[in-house]
């Protein structure tokens, strides 16, 4: 049985494997949507570019779900002071993927051209908001939200719902949030040329040689920034990692460069950035040299290392407080109860094999290039 210390590390884990698997799988095919008006110019084109992750969108979507179940329940304290400090960002999100289930239904529906350039740009909104969104949400948690806890750890944020959101829109935030948008719509690209055909396929190769070189770059450029104009966060002094949670009970300062101090003391984990660094270029390099399934992987290896930049950047930190750095959580000292982790720990161990069987089951039995002649065939599809 893992004690109380090493649960609260594994579901560090477990939560980072999830968000790396959303990236990977939905944002895939956010990617597809945000490429959608520009590689796919004529309606069969379009429906290509749908079907090739009409099948799957709904599944992969389920990452996403199980990834915000997990936060609330390993997590509970990070969850309720995420709602409030980005609580008009979540809200964007969640009104930009209506248009996914809706857009995804409803498109072929009506032969009509309005209705289907409507819906495609609907389907456009759906992948490239979420995907900026959620880039902009990690360059903020790297500098710190505003919020603090009173002396019952309830959570205070400091602003209001009507300026909530213009204050995340800052020049860090949203570099990030390029990245994050660039790197998933270079993501769909290569899925694009991997399961598209004819025009689809080579104006998606074009885009993945336009969109990874300047994920690459920017990522770069973010670290850079975040090593000399972004302040960190150190813990000074805390209780034991197997105590229950009480995010007041330890110290902590701010200092610039502290977000790079886990690569001064673990050399190793330099591989983890130059994953995220590499693997675009790779990507950019086998999409020009029309091999997309290599490519495929190297773009996923490359998110790994982006976002695992990102958590191992952070550790312990989860949700940094700007105003009071006390209140900032960590693992340590915001996770549930040990009860509760074993019994989600045993949950995932039964369930996740379950599910990744099934997931390769259906990309296995659904897999094939999306020809004009096939989706002519079937005109009256529901894609």
């Amino acid at each position: 049985m893992l004690d109380y210390e090493t649960l609260k590390f594994v579901w560090w884990i477990f939560v980072g494997l999830l968000l790396m698997g959303f990236a990977i799988t939905d944002g895939m095919d956010m990617g597809v949507g945000t490429l959608l008006p520009f590689v796919a110019r004529k309606d069969v084109e379009r429906r290509i570019a749908i079907n090739s992750v009409g099948p799957h969108w709904d599944g992969n979507q389920v990452w996403f779900i199980t990834a915000g179940g997990a936060i609330f329940a390993a997590w509970p304290a990070v969850y309720a002071a995420a709602f409030s400090g980005f609580y008009m960002a979540m809200l964007l999100v969640l009104f930009a993927l209506f248009f996914r289930p809706v857009g995804f239904d409803y498109r072929s529906k009506i032969e009509n051209p309005t209705w289907r350039n409507a819906w495609d740009w609907g389907l456009f909104a759906g992948g490239a908001i979420p995907a900026l969104i959620f880039g902009v949400a990690f360059g903020n948690l790297l500098q710190g939200v505003p919020f603090r806890l009173d002396e019952l750890l309830r959570s205070h944020y400091q602003g209001s719902l009507l300026t909530a959101l213009l204050p995340l829109l800052n020049p860090f935030a949203l570099l990030a949030g390029v990245i994050s948008l660039a790197m998933l719509a270079a993501h769909g690209g290569v899925w694009l040329q991997l399961r598209a055909s004819g025009a689809v396929a080579d104006r998606a190769r074009k885009a993945v040689l336009l969109l990874s070189p300047i994920v690459a770059v920017a990522f770069a450029l973010a670290g850079v920034w975040l090593w000399l104009g972004v302040d960190g966060y150190r813990i000074v002094k805390e209780a034991a990692h197997s105590a229950a949670s009480n995010p007041l009970a330890k110290e902590v300062v701010r200092a610039p460069g502290a977000w790079l101090d886990i690569y001064a003391k673990q050399p190793l984990a330099m591989i983890v950035p130059a994953l995220g660094l590499v693997g675009p270029l790779l990507t950019m390099l086998l999409a020009a040299v029309h091999r997309p399934g290599l490519a495929f992987v190297t773009s996923a290896f490359g998110m790994i290392g982006i976002i695992g930049t990102a958590g191992l950047s952070m550790f312990p930190f989860i949700m940094p407080s700007s105003i009071d750095p006390r209140s900032s959580l960590t693992i340590w000292d915001a996770a549930s109860s040990e009860l509760t982790l074993t019994v989600m720990f045993w949950a995932v161990v039964i369930f996740l094999p379950i599910v990744l069987g099934y997931t390769v089951w259906c990309y296995a039995n659904m897999w094939g290039r999306v020809t004009a002649d096939e989706i002519e065939a079937r005109a009256h599809s529901a894609y």
